[in-house]
């Protein structure tokens, strides 16, 4: 962490957490932030899903939920943006105060409930820009009070299959009740058939992506990459947040909602390895959760996951964490003895995915 955003934090942090991340979105949107300018490093390209990825460190769903500010996350190295989650129909989400900082867990929790300005809005700024490029993913849910939830996701192929990078389908928030039942085994089966078959009756067909919840049992994580395999999508982002309560120290941890941050990195590095493990090279894995600085990028990426998303650890060690992470990467790799990070992926599965809470 820089010592001006060591400063800028101790200001934001007195803010409502809501209010900071709208000031962070409007500064990112208005181009306020210095733009980092990364030469792009051979050794870190992927090409997966018929994309070539320029690095593997993404900016995860859940920051820019409107698409406001893709061109001012880029700018600071990701090398992908995910935005959403976006559901058909605007809604305001969850009574406030619903987003809270744990400092001394170096984590946040969450209960939002998909607040975003709907399908409509989202797709007209991404045509907007579509001439400036880039890897967007689009992070697709269900309104809180839709009859069929599944139509919803549905709804979402076909609204933005002419312009994403790839589709994230997400039934793993905890916020949206009844959401993770969507998780089940029969439920999730109808869910991926009727995703994909519209997703097929497209013109440009994007990648599929299922985002799962860190806190299912071995039996259930093997049902769902089960049926992620058969249903045949590209690939899974594992993890979103959790609802457990593991060793907190902030008075804070007690809120109702999704924790995210530090707290995760160990359950969701268990879960890319054994999803590595029980899919092989099938699946594209989106590894999520702690990541605060290019070890513990190099760490995910070990335990099974081809890219890395964050999102908290942005507001904990700020705007140049994603060049602090793509310039340590490649000296771990050089120290650890890996030519390109595809060397990396998965060479420590076994040891992560037998390891335990």
């Amino acid at each position: 962490m820089s010592i001006s955003y060591r400063l800028l934090r101790s200001i934001l942090f007195r803010l409502d957490p809501e209010q900071a991340h709208r000031l962070a979105i409007r500064a990112l949107a208005s181009g306020l932030l210095p733009r980092h300018r990364f030469d792009p490093d051979p050794r870190l390209k992927r090409t997966l899903m018929g994309h070539e990825f320029a690095n593997p460190i993404g900016m995860a769903a859940g920051f820019d939920k409107d698409g406001e500010a893709i061109d001012g996350i880029f700018d600071l190295g990701f090398g992908f943006v995910e935005v959403g989650t976006v559901t058909p129909r605007p809604q305001e989400g969850n009574p406030r105060p619903r987003l809270f900082r744990l400092p001394a867990d170096r984590a946040l929790i969450n209960r939002l409930g998909f607040n975003n300005h709907g399908f409509e809005a989202l797709h007209r700024r991404l045509v907007g820009r579509r001439d400036k490029g880039g890897i967007i993913g689009v992070n697709i849910g269900a309104n809180r009070d839709s009859v069929d939830r599944v139509e919803d996701y549905v709804q979402g192929v076909r609204q933005f299959s002419d312009i994403a990078g790839y589709l994230t389908v997400n039934i793993s928030s905890p916020n949206t009740p009844g959401l993770r039942d969507l998780q089940e085994n029969a439920a999730i089966v109808d869910l991926l058939e009727r995703v994909v078959a519209a997703r097929d009756a497209t013109s440009r067909r994007p990648p599929i992506l299922l985002k799962i919840a860190p806190d299912l049992d071995d039996a259930a994580l093997e049902a769902i990459v089960e049926a992620a395999l058969a249903a045949k999508i590209e690939g899974m982002i594992v993890a979103n947040t959790t609802t457990t309560r593991h060793r907190m120290k902030d008075l804070k941890s007690s809120e109702v909602g999704g924790l995210s941050g530090w707290p995760l990195m160990r359950r969701s590095n268990i879960m890319i390895a054994k999803v590595r493990k029980l899919a092989g090279s099938q699946l594209v894995l989106i590894g999520v959760g702690g990541v605060y600085s290019a070890g513990l990028a190099f760490v995910k990426i070990a335990a099974g996951a081809d890219l890395v998303q964050l999102y908290t650890g942005l507001i904990y060690e700020g705007p140049g964490l994603p060049g602090e992470i793509l310039s340590g990467l490649t000296q771990l790799m050089e120290r650890n003895g890996f030519a390109t990070v595809s060397d990396l992926v998965g060479s420590d599965a076994d040891r992560w995915a037998k390891a335990r809470l």
